[in-house]
C-alpha cells in the first residue's frame, strides 16, 4: 500500500485555510501530519487574526489533527519570527516532511518570501488556493458549508460594525468596492467554525468589540466562558 506524503500545514484559523486545507484532502495526494500556528506571546491569541489559543485548540481537536503552537513575540520582527518558524519546522525534518502548505491567494512577494525562507531548509512550499478568483472562492465556502465569523477588521477599509459578523450573503453583498472578498489585502480576517473538515461545530459567543493596534477585535469566547461573561451581568 502506497504510504501518502507527510506535509505541514501552516494554520491561521480563517477561511482562506480552511479552503485550502479542504482542497488539499480532497486531492488525496498528501496526508497533513500537523497544523503549524503562531500565537503571540502574552496575548495567547492567533497573531494578526487575535483568536483566542483555546480556540485554536479547539479547532484542531475538531479536524482531528495535532497542532504545533509557535510562539512570537508582540509586534515581532521578521527576523525573530523566522528564527521560530525554522526552530518549529526543523523539528519535522528528521520525520521526511519536505513540504508546507499554505492558504495564500494572490500576493506575489508573500509567496516569494514563504519560498525563500523554505529553501534554507530544502523545504517547499504547497499553495492549494494560488490565482483562484476570490470570488468563487466564496461561493465554493458556502457550498461547502464551511461557517465562519469576522474576528479582525482593518478600519481604514471596512467600517468597525463588520467585526464579529458571520460571513453569510448580506455580509458579501455589504462589502465597499475595492475589498477583496477574501481579505487578501488584510482588510479582515476571520474565524471558521464548521464546515465539512470538522468532526463538530467549535462553539463560542461574540464578546467584546475593541480597537488596538489600528485593528478592530471581536473577542471571541469559548463556549466554556458564556455562563461566566453572563454572570457578570446578572
Amino acid at each position: 500500500m502506497e504510504t501518502l506524503e507527510p506535509v505541514l500545514f501552516c494554520w491561521s484559523g480563517g477561511k482562506d485555510s480552511a479552503l485550502a486545507l479542504h482542497s488539499l484532502l480532497r486531492q488525496g495526494e498528501v496526508r497533513v501530519a500537523a497544523l503549524l500556528t503562531t500565537v503571540t506571546e502574552g496575548y495567547d491569541r492567533i497573531s494578526m487574526h487575535g483568536v483566542r489559543r483555546e480556540l485554536l485548540r479547539r479547532q484542531a481537536e475538531a479536524l482531528r489533527l495535532p497542532l504545533q503552537e509557535v510562539l512570537i513575540p508582540p509586534q515581532c520582527v521578521n527576523p525573530v519570527y523566522e528564527a521560530r518558524m525554522e526552530e518549529a519546522m526543523r523539528h519535522y525534518l528528521p520525520l521526511g516532511i519536505r513540504r508546507v502548505a499554505f492558504g495564500d491567494i494572490f500576493l506575489e512577494d508573500l509567496r516569494v518570501y514563504r519560498e525563500k525562507n523554505l529553501a534554507r531548509l530544502e523545504m517547499q512550499a504547497i499553495f492549494p488556493l494560488w490565482k483562484r478568483d476570490t470570488r468563487q472562492l466564496i461561493r465554493d465556502f458556502h457550498a461547502f458549508g464551511f461557517r465562519a465569523v469576522t474576528a479582525c477588521v482593518d478600519p481604514r477599509v471596512l467600517d468597525a460594525s463588520f467585526a464579529g459578523r458571520e460571513l453569510n450573503e448580506s455580509f458579501f453583498a455589504e462589502l465597499p468596492r475595492g475589498v477583496d472578498p477574501c481579505g487578501e489585502n488584510g482588510e479582515f480576517h476571520t474565524f471558521v467554525f464548521d464546515g465539512p473538515i470538522f468532526e463538530r461545530t467549535v462553539r463560542f459567543t461574540v464578546g467584546e468589540v475593541v480597537q488596538r493596534d489600528s485593528f478592530v477585535f471581536c473577542d471571541l469566547l469559548p463556549e466554556k466562558y458564556q455562563k461566566e461573561a453572563s454572570s457578570l451581568h446578572a
